[in-house]
């Protein structure tokens, strides 16, 4: 005679326990991961997980291929980022640790995304640039594109409006709270305004400019972000990538500059409105 085994009812409460267990571990693992990847979204930390991915996958096909000398030369690199990865995300670690102290790592913070009209944001910050130099007025102007500026965002004062020529005008008004300082503008919208940012260390750089200039060169240096710069003394255009500087831009010649810059028609650039479509 066929037996069957019946399992033990010991044996059916270790399976459910374990089951349970597991999903909860699984749910909880996945949400913290998830908050995780929500808040460095926005940050250099998106490009710098890429290229360790890329790492991770020439390291596997190295190994897969008995490619010997490579694979040896990756695994010492990847030995040296276990080091190296604490100094670089240094920034978002700090974040992360201050919002878990604040109770914020829970928090709703997802980017918004939508169609942009660029050229009319082209155009407004053009119209707005030249204001402003014809009155001798010091603004600081960065473009995010694809890396993120959220740790210079949370410098200064959140604000989340339409880019309007008036609106920023308006911010860089002498004497007002928000004058002294960067405007960040992400897609369409002003992020944040009094924004601090890295000075740039570059020791061939002209004795005449000042922090403002230094500022909009640091923060192209440290990124891929494209800054428009108005000196308060001459009045004078400029504009900052990849860390170089181009100055004494008139009307036209900035609206094409970014143009070019902002819309991905110039070679090596990315555009500032395919930011988070990848």
């Amino acid at each position: 005679m066929e037996q069957f085994w019946l399992p033990s009812l010991d044996y059916l409460k270790a399976v459910l326990k374990f089951n349970l267990s597991s999903v909860i571990d699984i749910l909880l693992v996945a949400f913290v991961m998830y908050r995780i990847m929500i808040m460095i979204k926005g940050t250099r930390a998106v490009q710098l997980l890429k290229g360790v991915a890329v790492l991770l996958l020439v390291t596997a096909i190295a190994s897969f291929f008995n490619l010997y000398t490579i694979n040896w030369l990756l695994g010492k690199a990847m030995t040296a980022l276990v080091v190296a990865l604490p100094v670089v995300f240094q920034p978002e670690l700090r974040r992360a640790l201050e919002k878990l102290g604040r109770g914020r790592f829970l928090g709703h913070n997802v980017l918004i995304q939508g169609e942009v009209d660029e050229t009319k944001v082209i155009a407004e910050i053009t119209r707005s640039v030249t204001v402003l130099s014809k009155n001798k007025m010091g603004a600081l102007i960065v473009l995010e594109r694809q890396t993120g500026l959220e740790e210079y965002i949370d410098t200064g004062v959140k604000i989340d409006g339409i880019v309007s020529a008036e609106f920023l005008i308006n911010i860089f008004v002498q004497k007002t709270p928000l004058h002294d300082g960067a405007v960040i503008i992400r897609r369409d919208r002003v992020a944040a305004a009094a924004c601090f940012l890295p000075l740039s260390e570059n020791p061939h750089l002209s004795s005449a400019l000042g922090t403002r200039h230094r500022a909009g060169i640091g923060i192209t240096e440290h990124s891929d972000a494209v800054a428009v710069i108005v000196s308060e003394e001459t009045g004078a255009m400029s504009v900052s990538v990849e860390g170089i500087l181009s100055r004494y831009l008139d009307e036209a010649g900035l609206q094409k500059k970014l143009t070019e810059l902002l819309r991905g028609q110039q070679s090596g650039s990315r555009s500032l409105f395919r930011y988070g479509r990848e």
